[in-house]
This record gives C-alpha cells, sequence and structure tokens, in this order.
C-alpha cells in the first residue's frame, strides 16, 4: 500500500531559516544496508550471501503469528536490491525502499497487535516513510567516514552540491539546505501520520510510539541549522525514555 504526500515541505520549518525547500514531491526505508558477502579466493568480496531467503525462522513466526507473508517478502526482496550500495537517485526511491521496509516492518507489527484499520495502515506508511528519510540523514556522518554518501542525488544536484562536500564535512548554505530538504520530507511524513490519530484504534498506538523518537530528531536538527555533522546530533537524548513514557499514557504517538 502507497499513500502520497503532495503538499510543500516549506511550510514545515520557521521561515526564519530561509530554507528554500524541495518542489513538491510524491511520496510514494531505510535502514542499515545489507552487505553481508563473504570474500572469494582473490580476498575480493564475493557474491552477496543470499542466506535471507532460509524459511525456518520467518515461516515459523508467520504461521505462529498469522503474519502477512507478503510483507516479509517485500522486506527481503528491498534489501536485497540495495546491496550494491549505490546512492538514491530521488527521494521518491528512498520513500519507496522505506515503504518496503520500514512500513512494511510496521505493518507486520499492527497484525501482531491484532489491528486491521485502514487509518492505521495509512499512518503506517508515512511513520515507516519518517523513519526511513531521518535514519538516511543520522547514518550520513558514519557513510562519510567509509567514503560513501546515500542522499538522494536529485536534492544534492538541486542546491549544486557533490559527495564531495559531504566526505569533506562542508557546512556551507548549500550543503544545509539539502539536508533542509530531506529533513522537511520527513517532518512531513510524521505531520501526515500523526494527523490520523483520531481515527487510528488506540490498540495500534505502542507500534508508533518510534515517531518520539523522529521527532526529538527532527527537533535537534533544526536547532543546529540542520548541519548534519554538529556532534550534538551524535548525543544520546537522556529524557526520550521519559518522553515516550508519556506519550504513551496520553495514548498519543
Amino acid at each position: 500500500m502507497t499513500y502520497t504526500v503532495t503538499t510543500h515541505p516549506s511550510s514545515l520549518w520557521p521561515s526564519s531559516y530561509g530554507r528554500s525547500a524541495h518542489q513538491q514531491r510524491q511520496a510514494p526505508f531505510l535502514g542499515p544496508r545489507l552487505t553481508s558477502q563473504s570474500p572469494g579466493k582473490d580476498g575480493k568480496p564475493g557474491p552477496p550471501n543470499w542466506g535471507l531467503r532460509r524459511k525456518s525462522g520467518w515461516e515459523a513466526a508467520v504461521k505462529r503469528h498469522n503474519l502477512t507473508k507478503r510483507w516479509l517478502m517485500k522486506i527481503i526482496d528491498e534489501r536485497e536490491k540495495n546491496l550494491d550500495d549505490r546512492a538514491y537517485r530521488n527521494i521518491q526511491e528512498l520513500e519507496n525502499y522505506a515503504e518496503n521496509t520500514q512500513s512494511a516492518l510496521l505493518y507486520l507489527t499492527l497484525e501482531i497487535l491484532g489491528v486491521k484499520d485502514l487509518h492505521a495502515d495509512h499512518a503506517a506508511s508515512h511513520i515507516g516513510k519518517a523513519q526511513g528519510i531521518v535514519t538516511c540523514l543520522r547514518a550520513t556522518p558514519y557513510h562519510g567516514s567509509r567514503r560513501r554518501v546515500f542522499l538522494p542525488m536529485d536534492i544534492c544536484m538541486l542546491h549544486g552540491v557533490s559527495q564531495e562536500d559531504f566526505l569533506r564535512k562542508n557546512q556551507d548554505k548549500n550543503v544545509r539546505d539539502v539536508i533542509y530538504d530531506i529533513a522537511s520530507q520527513a517532518h512531513l511524513h510524521l505531520k501526515h501520520a500523526r494527523s490520523f490519530h483520531k481515527s487510528v484504534p488506540v490498540k495500534a498506538f505502542p507500534a508508533f510510539l518510534q515517531t518520539v523518537a523522529l521527532e526529538d530528531y527532527l527537533k535537534k536538527i533544526q536547532r543546529v541549522d540542520f548541519d548534519i555533522f554538529h556532534p550534538s546530533l551524535q548525543q544520546k537524548n537522556t529524557l526520550l525514555p521519559l518522553s515516550l513514557y508519556i506519550q504513551s499514557w496520553r495514548n498519543r504517538y
């Protein structure tokens, strides 16, 4: 299931930041990419390890919890397609990856909780995309230290930013504009997910509490003017567990 977002992201952050957000985008996951490759005889990486498709573990889970096999296969298939570790061509490609992995995982979580509701599925789709985008942003400093950049190329080109700018930890305004645009899209998905709050069954809320951590990161990156390499972004928020408890107690996500 895929949902679209057409709201312009420029309205998501205070105008005082003066950021020029990307134009309207269609919002059709992102976790650590799988790089399970065994070295060949010459010491170079061999073919990918396709052990992901072993049935013993996930088939047992499907039967035990009466899960939809399709969501598990989407996660596996999407991860396999991303074994080449290339940058996303555009924001839609990143969102598609998020939908087929993070959102699919949320659909499975809802099934385990016994929730079958269209509004909950809609919220899960947006939360999964927000999670994928935020994960991509948070991992940028780490990936840069390994000479890799996975940020959407279309937004980078829009602001005249190259991968080398991120590898050198460039903090110019155009680099921050790239981060602003990407973070705005995550913020937009989070906003849309919460717009269904009154329609989503309370039983589904535990599956969506990750929104607390997503919002925390987006607020932190806003406070440092979208400097993706700012040291504060790598620090843990010791009050996050309390925020999670409060949201859970209030029956909100």
